[in-house]
């Protein structure tokens, strides 16, 4: 402070007898000013002095609980389910005043306060309240405790996929008053299902039936799905619908909305922001809102006075989290189903095995449509196989055969014709047009691609290949295995030039299409929703689909060209659908007989027999090359644990996704590196470990404490070369 400072500052009549009345009482204080790190000499809380923390450290040898001591003035904020800061990873010898100093500030929930610790040693201070908001109640946790045991995780990791983001703007915002529940719904399209009537009866009467739901095709399942939500609000009781995108969402948000009126439930999607889906989770924790519907992250949301989960398209990947540990969506749903003792519904078009599996033990009962009613919904499904293809002139020169040219054109005069491919690009993947013998490089030997028309290269190391000639054959003319969608697009383009294409893939996912005759091309997953339903479709190169070495690739081959048909119109309308597969084949037979229920039912008896999933659990161990044998002789194994491999994982070259038919929603020519995945150049290794039924948990807890004390041992010897482990592993090869 300047001299000028002080004289103006000087306050007026008696300044220096009031500065030393001010110092004499601040030395008369009884309680010293705390310091904000370390609360040297502050006085604890006088009931209650210790806070049970769980701290935001996911290594699995940490996997527990912490005690700090609670400051005075904190003692009001430091309640359980806040957020707070600690200080983490002092030493023993850092205590001054009985207190444990020092260490790194991190971030963790308050789960409990207490008389006394367990802990004989000093304790350290909480550091600070982040927010007095409770944002983690005793059902929310113990939910995430059973889902980090299920899946061999840590517990900080699951709060990190429970609780979002703090957002102080939305948190200082009040939420609304709740509404009275609404009245019951009538049965509406629910009417259509053999027990349909009696499901949303017994949801109104606070009943917890569990059903498997195979939806019928056309626009009304999100109707229908709220009508289920508006049964369970009646009962006084909350709901949860989880679906596996933003336009899912959005249709199910719209259905609610026509429903029950603005404001009596929440919308949580990564695509509404962060202050506002906090703000709406918040409405949902305080009581304010009690129905949600939302994309994978609203499995976890704390609905009060649980009454219905639901889970549409549980075969679709985005329900299962790319980040540890890993959890699916509906595995999580019948967790809370039987913690909640609620209701459960899982639906789809189509039926997964999992689902059949549910209904096969009798835990859920299924909610289907009579055969009459199925034909009535369903349309024409038509099939063309390698046979036909031969004969037919028109597939030989442009891959499409004169039963989909017929269709496409009977289609285009009356709406528009959606037409389905595996990928999205401009011939991902070439062969040789005379014998078929796949193009490679001459360098590499990596497959060849043409990004762009007259541009051909390596699709590994990414050399120019002019003057390309087959090996086999010495032909240079080269045809497209897999024809991307834009190829596909060109191609239609000039055989209806009067006729707008419109695309729809990874790059830019189409919502909806008017009812006027066009040519949707889509990759699977990205297919828009055509007003009043498309007149026809076209599903390509199904035996693309199916080729994957995958053991889902039948599974998910139906499930895509279900929910493909199901935006078609009746057969009853007019309503066709051209699938490009072998007619003999169990998917593409099932697709013809609409019947995804039976498909899965012979799926789960095969994989009974083989001891495949879902009958059996099954963990994934990866990690470096000769890695993953030692850790799992070193792991306390359940005796009946069957152990495959371990077997080198192929190397992924930079710059480079993972080689795969289609996506998620997309169809690149590789998909995208994922959570979990080797690291780039580097040589991997994966072993499976099967268990029967009934030692799944024995299993995860062996996998755990492997890795926890792999964990614990690398701590202090400078890091533990990585072991990844995956509980129930969507793909297995």
């Amino acid at each position: 402070m300047s001299s000028d400072d002080k004289q103006s500052g000087e306050p007026a009549g008696g300044g220096p007898e009031q500065l030393a009345l001010i110092r004499e009482s601040v030395r008369e204080a009884k309680v010293p000013r705390a310091k904000p790190r370390t609360w040297r000499g502050a006085a604890l809380a006088g009931e209650l002095p210790v806070a049970r923390v769980v701290v935001n450290k996911g290594v699995l040898h940490l996997d527990q609980f912490f005690d700090y001591a609670v400051p005075e003035e904190l003692d009001e904020a430091a309640q359980p389910g806040v957020r707070v800061r600690v200080r983490f990873g002092a030493g023993a010898h850092r205590v001054r005043g009985g207190r444990r100093e020092g260490g790194r500030l991190i971030d963790g929930f308050v789960v409990e306060r207490r008389a006394e610790s367990d802990y004989t040693g000093p304790l350290a201070a909480l550091a600070g309240v982040v927010s007095p908001e409770p944002v983690l109640g005793a059902g929310l946790l113990g939910l995430a405790r059973a889902v980090a045991d299920r899946y061999a995780g840590s517990l900080a990791d699951v709060l990190q996929l429970a609780v979002p983001p703090r957002n102080a703007r939305a948190e200082a915002k009040p939420s609304p008053e709740p509404l009275p529940p609404p009245a019951a719904p009538e049965a509406g399209t629910w009417e259509r299902y053999v027990n349909g009537p009696a499901f949303l009866g017994a949801l109104a009467g606070g009943g917890a039936p569990r059903a498997v739901w195979t939806a019928l095709p056309g626009p009304h399942w999100a109707g229908e799905l709220a009508r289920a939500v508006a049964a369970t609000l009646a009962s006084g009781r909350g709901a949860l619908v989880v679906v596996p995108d933003g336009r899912a969402a959005a249709r199910v948000d719209a259905a609610l909305t026509a429903q029950l009126g603005e404001g009596r439930h929440a919308h949580l999607t990564a695509e509404a922001g962060p202050e506002k889906r906090y703000r709406e989770w918040l409405a949902v924790r305080r009581g304010s809102v009690r129905a949600v519907v939302g994309t994978r992250a609203a499995m976890f949301a704390p609905v009060r006075d649980l009454g219905l989960v639901a889970v549409w398209d549980d075969g679709d990947s985005s329900h299962s989290e790319p980040h540890a540990p890993q959890p699916h969506a509906r595995e999580v749903l019948e967790l809370r189903a039987a913690h909640d003792k609620c209701a459960f519904l899982v639906g789809g078009t189509g039926c997964t095995v999992e689902a059949a599996q549910l209904v096969a033990t009798g835990w859920a009962l299924p909610l289907v449509a009579a055969r009459d009613q199925v034909r009535t919904a369903a349309p024409l499904v038509r099939t063309i196989g390698d046979g036909d293809l031969a004969r037919d002139e028109a597939a030989r020169a442009a891959r499409l055969p004169s039963i989909a040219w017929q269709a496409v054109r009977e289609g285009l005069r009356s709406g528009p014709v959606l037409v389905q491919v595996p990928r999205r690009g401009y011939v991902p993947r070439l062969s040789c047009e005379r014998c078929r013998t796949p193009a490679r490089c001459r360098h590499c030997a990596g497959p060849l691609e043409a990004p762009r028309e007259s541009e051909l290269r390596c699709g590994w190391c990414g050399r120019d290949q002019p003057g390309w000639h087959c090996a086999e054959c010495g032909s240079d003319r080269l045809r497209a295995r897999i024809v991307g969608a834009r190829r596909t697009a060109e191609e239609l383009g000039r055989a209806f030039p009067a006729v707008p294409v419109r695309t729809s893939g990874r790059d830019h996912v189409l919502d909806s299409v008017p009812a006027r005759p066009a040519l949707v091309v889509s990759t699977p997953g990205a297919e828009p929703v055509a007003e009043g339903g498309y007149a026809a479709a076209l599903l390509l190169d199904g035996w693309a689909m199916l080729g994957r070495p995958d053991l889902r690739a039948g599974e998910e081959a139906l499930r895509r060209w279900i929910h493909a048909a199901s935006l078609v119109r009746g057969q009853s309308e007019g309503g066709t659908v051209v699938v490009v597969a072998e007619p003999t084949l169990r998917p593409v037979q099932a697709l013809v007989r609409w019947d995804p229920v039976g498909h899965a039912r012979r799926e789960l008896s095969e994989r009974a027999e083989l001891g495949f999933p879902p009958v059996s659990r099954m963990a994934s161990v990866a990690g470096p090359l000769d890695t993953v044998g030692p850790f799992l002789a070193g792991a306390d194994l359940p005796g009946d644990a069957e152990v495959l491999g371990p077997v080198p994982l192929a190397v992924e070259q930079p710059g480079r996704g993972v080689g795969g038919v289609g996506g998620a929603g997309a169809g690149g020519g590789a998909r995208a590196r994922r959570p979990g995945d080797p690291p780039v150049g580097e040589r991997w290794e994966r072993a499976l470990v099967r268990v029967p039924p009934g030692s799944g948990a024995a299993l995860a807890a062996a996998l755990k404490s492997a890795r926890a004390a792999r964990g614990a041992a690398g701590a202090g010897a400078g890091g533990a070369v990585p072991v990844r482990i995956r509980i129930d592993p969507p793909d297995i090869g």
